[in-house]
């Protein structure tokens, strides 16, 4: 579980050996979540999701690292700035940086320090910032401090408006995010009314289920029904779903 934690917490890209681990404890998992709930049926065979369910666990926790990184990225913008202008260079300023921040942005800009100490160029450690968090703010971010490097300038100023300018980012996407909550919520109604109907019916007819797929006409349009649920709840969610 540890490379599973470490990506949530570092933004940890884990190794082809620790994702064949998670793998197999992922379908380890499922097997045995099925089989308690279902005994040894068909469902056991949804262990096989397995590694698709690790990596999918891997990949949402990168992301949350990732969109944590950049909301930070006017703090960010900011403690660079007050270092510049207590009279430090731009190296001094993302050396000195991570003291002042918490959180992911603070582990990203430490990696930073690390690279400027062990004798890394500014670009190329800024460089490797970007190869790790991949986020196109991060890349304006460094583009700004490298070009105000090598072109002069008042670098404070433009940290301090980039800053402002990443903080509306921020507030125009939640302002879209509570716009479209009504939207998204539609798509859960949409998947759980249905299944919510049916458990009621079981609960009031035990048994219902059961004769239900005893049919294999009413089998095969009870799955049809499902693959439309889903396809309408993801359609629905990412029509909902605030671009940013």
């Amino acid at each position: 579980m540890r490379p599973l934690t470490l990506a949530g917490r570092e933004g940890y890209a884990p190794t082809a050996d620790e994702r064949r681990r998670l793998a197999l404890l992922g379908s380890g998992a499922i097997l045995a979540a099925a089989l308690f709930v279902a005994g040894p049926g068909p469902l056991a065979v949804l262990a096989g999701a397995g590694p698709a369910g690790a990596s999918w666990a891997l990949a949402s926790r990168r992301e949350r690292y990732r969109r944590s990184v950049e909301r930070s990225i006017p703090a960010v913008a900011a403690a660079v700035a007050d270092a510049i202008s207590g009279g430090r260079s731009i190296r001094a300023a993302l050396e000195a940086a991570p003291s002042s921040l918490q959180g992911p942005a603070a582990v990203e800009l430490a990696r930073v320090a690390a690279d400027l100490e062990m004798g890394s160029a500014t670009g190329a450690a800024l460089d490797a910032l970007r190869q790790r968090v991949r986020s196109p703010r991060v890349d304006g971010l460094a583009a700004a401090l490298v070009s105000q490097r090598a072109a002069g300038g008042d670098v404070a100023a433009l940290m301090r408006r980039l800053g402002t300018a990443s903080a509306q980012r921020d507030r125009s996407a939640d302002e879209a995010r509570a716009a479209t909550t009504q939207a998204r919520f539609t798509g859960v109604l949409v998947v759980a009314l249905p299944a919510g109907a049916t458990l009621f019916a079981e609960l009031i007819a035990p048994g219902f289920v059961a004769r239900v797929l005893a049919d294999p006409a009413a089998t095969a349009m009870l799955v049809m029904a499902a693959a439309l649920q889903l396809a309408g709840f993801f359609a629905i969610r990412r029509l909902g779903r605030p671009q940013e």
